[in-house]
């Protein structure tokens, strides 16, 4: 047993960022996968820090260890990762929209030594959730900058698909979203999110919770955080199959295929979130079968 143990060993390298429940939850799905096929496998567990320096010191202990492949959590340690080791396989786990963040070339031909799986559930899961729960809906209003206009065409088609028009207002800086929350309120029945940095700041996500409650408008958040602030609901993913998925890429790459001929995977465990007390207010009755299903219900 021992020596079969050795025969598989191989040697892999673990880095995030911080400590918190979704990264362990994360890098528990990735070592359980992981384990089930190479017993021993001896694995380097890195917490980076902010400081520069000791973070090229953590980079130079990586490279001293030599593993054979590196998994990163979070978009972060991605970056740091990424941007410093080119020779070695780079598996990345809980990243948001990892094409726009430039991580990948593509999400179905990654390129490079890098791909993964990211948490962007596909806009046709969210925009059919979204007809599950307003009944004959038939637009969407969105709101988008730089960061995510890549996200946008796509998207249209998509919703178009799903029998709905999505109207797209590209947001410059944070004084156009006012206007353009306005405009959507004149066109769309209800208004749907993208993680976007460049809008979704503390003071201006309060300011778009206000507005759509006001208006009566569904809002269907990008995070549970959302929801549980006032959106009327979200969809959410499990860590710990985020991590299963990192490491079912990892297997493949561990055999020899490419990884940035991999694709990236998506959330393959879906939560739905909602918010009572927004409902009631926007008198909107979440269907009985999500709600019976929905792993957070905030009141």
């Amino acid at each position: 047993m021992a020596g079969e143990a050795s025969a598989n060993s191989i040697k892999l390298a673990i880095v995030y960022s911080d400590s918190l429940k979704p990264t362990l939850r994360t890098i528990k799905g990735f070592r359980s996968t992981i384990n089930k096929h190479h017993d021993g496998t001896v694995y380097f567990e890195h917490l980076l820090t902010t400081d520069v320096n000791e973070i090229e010191g953590q980079i130079a202990e990586i490279k001293k260890n030599n593993p054979v492949l590196i998994m990163t959590v979070g978009s972060y340690a991605t970056e740091i990762i990424s941007n410093r080791i080119k020779d070695k396989p780079i598996i990345f786990s809980a990243v948001l929209n990892p094409e726009t963040s430039g991580f990948v070339e593509s999400l179905h031909r990654p390129g490079g030594n890098i791909t993964g799986s990211s948490l962007d559930i596909p806009p046709d899961i969210q925009f059919k959730y979204f007809k599950r729960v307003i009944k004959d809906l038939k637009s969407i209003g969105v709101l988008y900058s730089d960061e995510t206009a890549n996200l946008i065409p796509p998207a249209k088609v998509l919703a178009q698909q799903a029998g709905l028009k999505l109207h797209a207002i590209r947001i410059t800086t944070p004084k156009d979203i006012p206007d353009a929350l306005e405009t959507l309120n004149t066109q769309v029945e209800a208004i749907w999110s993208v993680a976007d940095a460049n809008i979704y700041s503390p003071r201006s996500t309060r300011f778009i919770l206000l507005n759509t409650l006001r208006s009566a408008k569904p809002f269907m958040g990008f995070s549970k955080n959302l929801v549980e602030s006032g959106a009327l609901f979200a969809l959410d993913y499990d860590y710990k199959d985020i991590g299963r998925q990192s490491g079912k890429i990892a297997l493949e790459v561990l055999s020899g295929k490419p990884p940035g001929s991999i694709p990236v995977a998506v959330p393959g465990i879906i939560w739905f979130h909602y918010n009572e007390k927004t409902a009631d207010h926007i008198h909107v009755s979440i269907p009985e079968d999500l709600a019976a299903v929905a792993k957070e219900v905030y009141r």
